[in-house]
């Protein structure tokens, strides 16, 4: 049995997390500072599992950071804290440069006390940008980030390879293309899609739905993330995705499909086209190649398989939504995300 700190860990891909690592039989701390992404329902299947702790507190609290790390000893810490959401980015940048910047700074600046403590930093496609339709961006591949959000996930990348060259701590970085499956907050595209069907509301798409994303299942991430725990260099960089795109009103397509079949659809629930956000970039695509050669990780759940999966993880789980904070936030682009 390791122990593990997950930060974040009462979101979307922290919660999945920590449960795949407490069903391998690890004790996993939970450091969380409760913000609007935040749900207590995420973590109701496990709470009372004697391998789990809670801590609520932010990354950049080195006080609190450091007595956890002293009491428990952990080898490694998935840094999934971060604000997420490129709407509220654009709504307000200032929330982001505190916890993707700053509070990794001060993640970082705790980790050079104890150096023999692993982090794996969970970072994203979008710090790469717009990807040419030929092309799948490799780790080698310039950073380019066109909205608050990317942008400062890339400046704490840069930091921690700044940290790892010049104070030696033990760190690495993996960049993930979209996630879906359980537990994610319905200001994400495919909960949102999910949700207004169940509200029979209109299901709103940016442009004409032209933009095009690769997708991988919340488990499939998992199991990525702990294979780079477990067999990943210390210093390098990681893609993780499933090497394939779909446009977003294909993949809007898809859901009302699915739903159709187990009579959750409406003709309430139509697509309606919106003005395009300011910096919506085209096509993010990742190529993964590395982390399948170098530690023989591949993504194995079909996208199908994985929305049937999602779809009827929420229509079971309806009290997800009570545990939602500002479940009425409105962006400044006008729409609920």
């Amino acid at each position: 049995m390791a122990k593990f700190i997950v930060t974040g860990g009462l979101g979307f891909i922290g919660s999945n997390l920590i449960e795949y690592l407490i069903n391998l039989g690890h004790f996993v701390i939970n450091i969380d500072n409760g913000s609007y992404s935040s749900n207590f329902y995420n973590v109701k299947d496990f709470k009372n599992n004697p391998n789990y702790r809670f801590y609520k507190s932010s990354i950049d609290s080195q006080t609190n950071i450091i007595k956890i790390i002293k009491r428990y000893n952990p080898k490694c810490i998935f840094n999934l804290a971060a604000e997420t959401h490129v709407d509220r980015s654009i709504d307000s940048p200032s929330k982001f440069i505190k916890t993707n910047i700053n509070g990794v700074y001060s993640l970082l600046e705790t980790l050079v006390k104890f150096k023999k403590v692993k982090l794996i930093h969970i970072s994203t496609d979008e710090v790469f940008g717009n990807i040419k339709s030929n092309l799948r961006a490799d780790e080698r591949t310039a950073y380019k980030p066109k909205n608050p959000y990317a942008a400062t996930k890339a400046a704490s990348d840069h930091l921690i390879r700044a940290y790892i060259n010049t104070f030696k701590i033990k760190a690495i970085i993996t960049n993930c293309c979209n996630n879906y499956g359980p537990r994610q907050n319905p200001e994400k595209l495919i909960p949102k899609i999910i949700t207004n069907i169940f509200k029979k509301e209109k299901i709103q798409i940016y442009g004409k739905g032209q933009n095009s994303r690769e997708w991988i299942h919340v488990l499939d991430h998992c199991k990525a993330l702990y294979q780079v725990f477990k067999k990943g260099v210390n210093g390098e960089t990681y893609n993780i995705g499933s090497n394939k795109n779909i446009k977003n009103i294909d993949l809007v397509k898809k859901i009302i499909f699915f739903a159709r079949k187990r009579n959750f659809y409406s003709t309430k629930s139509k697509i309606i086209f919106i003005k395009d956000r300011p910096g919506h970039d085209l096509r993010y695509a990742l190529n993964s190649n590395k982390i399948s050669k170098k530690l023989k990780w591949v993504s194995k759940i079909n996208i199908n398989n994985g929305l049937i999966n999602t779809l009827e993880w929420y229509a079971r789980n309806k009290k997800f939504y009570k545990f939602i904070k500002n479940k009425n936030f409105k962006s400044r682009l006008g729409k609920n995300r």
